[in-house]
């Protein structure tokens, strides 16, 4: 039995798991959340650097997003990216924080929302699919080549469908939970 392609198949959905998690985790629902500007990317010194490593970041309250600078010398660069990241929010800073006031969602823009997140979901199902695909494509060249039995490929591929199944049940979990939050006034 091909264990080897199964465990590789089975972290590789793992990962993708991963990230269809954190994708949709970015995506505003109208609360506020420290996912919505950690991957901002901050001109810091001439590199461009994600948000989450230049200060805290913390949502104190559902529609507030606190970013406290490790340097503050770089509120300036730290709200220019915030603007330029076209998120909809406006930075307002003080001497050491920077305060983003996340502002109610509408009926439309829940719409919208809602399409985006059905389709991150499918680009992270195609993922999974693919990568099903590939493993399948592995293990039948094993078996022309006699390396496994022809039950071995049988049994392989039938795992194979069954954990993409799940990862699949998965992926529609995540999305049917992020659409209600976001459906939910």
């Amino acid at each position: 039995m091909p264990i080897q392609s199964l465990d590789e198949m089975h972290q590789h959905m793992e990962k993708t798991l991963a990230i269809c998690r954190e994708e949709l985790a970015r995506l505003r629902v109208g609360r506020a959340s420290s996912a919505m500007v950690e991957d901002v990317q901050v001109n810091y010194y001439g590199a461009r650097t994600p948000l989450k490593h230049l200060a805290q970041i913390s949502a104190p309250e559902a529609n507030l997003i606190v970013v406290r600078p490790f340097d503050t010398s770089q509120i300036a660069a730290i709200e220019k990216a915030i603007l330029e990241a076209n998120l909809g929010f406006n930075p307002v800073s003080d001497k050491e924080t920077v305060h983003i006031t996340v502002p109610k969602l509408s009926q439309e823009r829940r719409q919208e929302m809602v399409r985006l997140i059905k389709e991150k979901s499918e680009e992270s199902k195609v993922a999974l699919r693919s990568n099903r695909r590939h493993f399948r494509e592995e293990i039948e060249q094993r078996q022309d080549r006699g390396e496994i039995s022809e039950d071995d490929l049988h049994r392989a591929l039938e795992e194979m469908d069954k954990t993409t199944n799940e990862y699949v049940k998965q992926i529609d979990q995540l999305m049917k939970e992020k659409e209600k939050q976001i459906t939910t006034i």
